[in-house]
């Protein structure tokens, strides 16, 4: 009779520069859009579990916000969410892109050496490349003397997977699954609801929006009509933004609440009407007491 495998459980960090595809790879393990995707930099804010469990391993897996030199509250609350992470969990993955290392590769790996875990690098987005690239670029990484094991991937289209998969199960210890095995994320869904939201808001809006908005949920609780009511305001620093939110004729909000409440009908699987409001608060990035108010932790900020 052969020999049951051991359950193994724990909890990883997926940590990389900006827009490398780290939410791409949460989503993708767990099968369902949990974190925000978006070719704009920055698009994660908070840590966000996914939860993806097989039939002899559960990964917690803590989605950390893009490490980079921080210039506002914002951007340190992010950096120290980041940093905070990774002593709390028990492997690290480090994504990358597959081209020769920056200056904010070596600025994460810095940070990395003070991790007291395994740590693993990542080389996302293998697909976009020929292979015989990926050597000098595995090579150079191999000299930090910091990883334990190299995996080439691709988040889009499940290349490698396997072998994280395998390297997760070999180094993961062994334990229960915390969370039941339908649940893939530990996230409120009001929370998720903002998420989505401001998806949409990265997507179709111009370039100097996406990082000066932000979205709070203010009622999602009640049905009418068979359908749940969702409140949420849109945050942003300049009345000029909240033109282009706005757009003419109201154009723009309108197709943004469209398209959000297709996709939150998905997550919730029910009809949802979606209500959304656009309000100016100057330099709310810069503002403790009003990022504590719409859900970024004040003790973070420093």
């Amino acid at each position: 009779m052969s020999e049951q495998k051991k359950n193994k459980s724990g909890f990883v960090a997926l940590v990389g520069r900006p827009n490398v595809g780290k939410s791409t790879l949460m989503n993708y393990l767990v099968g369902q859009k949990i974190a925000i995707t978006s070719n704009k930099p920055q698009t994660t804010r908070n840590k966000i579990s996914g939860i993806y469990t097989t039939s002899d391993m559960q990964v917690v897996f803590v989605d950390t916000p893009g490490i980079f030199k921080p210039h506002l509250d914002l951007d340190n609350y992010m950096d120290k969410a980041s940093i905070s992470s990774l002593n709390d969990v028990d492997l690290v993955l480090f994504m990358v892109e597959p081209e020769k290392m920056g200056k904010g590769d070596l600025y994460i790996i810095d940070l990395l050496k003070k991790v007291k875990v395994p740590v693993f690098l990542l080389i996302n987005k293998v697909d976009q490349v020929n292979p015989n690239e990926l050597l000098p670029i595995i090579e150079d990484y191999r000299k930090m003397g910091l990883f334990k094991e190299f995996l080439p991937i691709s988040a889009t289209q499940g290349i490698g997977i396997e072998d994280l998969n395998q390297v997760l199960y070999d180094y993961l210890p062994e334990g229960p699954d915390y969370y039941d095995p339908d649940e893939i994320t530990d996230r409120p869904e009001y929370f998720m609801v903002a998420e989505l939201i401001r998806e949409q808001i990265l997507k179709l809006t111009a370039e100097e929006v996406p990082h000066a908005c932000a979205v709070w949920v203010e009622r999602m609780n009640q049905h009418e009509n068979n359908k749940l009511q969702i409140e949420a305001t849109i945050y942003v620093e300049k009345s000029g933004q909240k033109g282009i939110i706005i757009g003419k004729g109201g154009n723009m909000l309108k197709q943004i609440g469209i398209n959000s409440r297709r996709q939150i009908e998905d997550l919730l699987g029910e009809k949802v009407n979606l209500r959304l409001w656009v309000k100016v608060q100057r330099n709310w990035r810069s503002d403790p007491n009003f990022l504590k108010q719409i859900g970024y932790n004040a003790k973070d900020l420093g």
